[in-house]
């Protein structure tokens, strides 16, 4: 399980244009690694939307935003297309970076079993330590929430 302090795992994994994206090349920067379910159900669309009318915030912190779920490049080009995303959203359809972080899990939807992923957030220092982790993400509000919590640990000199 990963924890506060800790180096962050790194992966390296395709954005919704292909392009690949290493995590320890964002070394220097604040990062926050968003992982959701699924590309255009209510939470997710919620959650990814919220990011992108708040994402001048995160850019004036100089803040890098990461969005990563197990959908295909095709569904996250056309997901980040139709809600005109300004950030990459990676494919990790091997589970990889999912596995990694934990959030690739067993779940339980009205008695039925099965995996998939947990919507959670983790905040990665410019030194790529992880300083916090949302565990009980809100998706309409935690834009809000990092974009406070990132304002908190730049007055602090975190």
């Amino acid at each position: 399980m990963i924890r506060i302090g800790q180096k962050a795992p790194d992966f390296s994994l395709p954005d919704q244009n292909g392009t690949i994206h290493k995590l320890s090349g964002y070394l220097g920067q604040w990062v926050l690694i968003y992982f959701y379910p699924k590309d255009n159900t209510p939470g997710c669309t919620k959650e990814a939307c919220a990011l992108r009318d708040n994402f001048s915030e995160f850019k004036k912190i100089k803040a890098v935003v990461l969005g990563v779920s197990a959908d295909s490049v095709a569904s996250h080009q056309k997901f980040a297309n139709k809600f005109r995303l300004p950030f990459p959203i990676l494919s990790d359809e091997n589970k990889t970076g999912l596995t990694k972080y934990g959030v690739w899990q067993k779940k339980n939807l009205l008695g039925k079993i099965f995996w998939g992923t947990k919507r959670m957030s983790f905040l990665i220092n410019p030194k790529g330590e992880i300083v916090k982790i949302y565990q009980a993400v809100k998706p309409p509000t935690h834009a809000q929430e990092v974009i406070d919590d990132l304002k908190n640990l730049e007055r602090q000199g975190v």
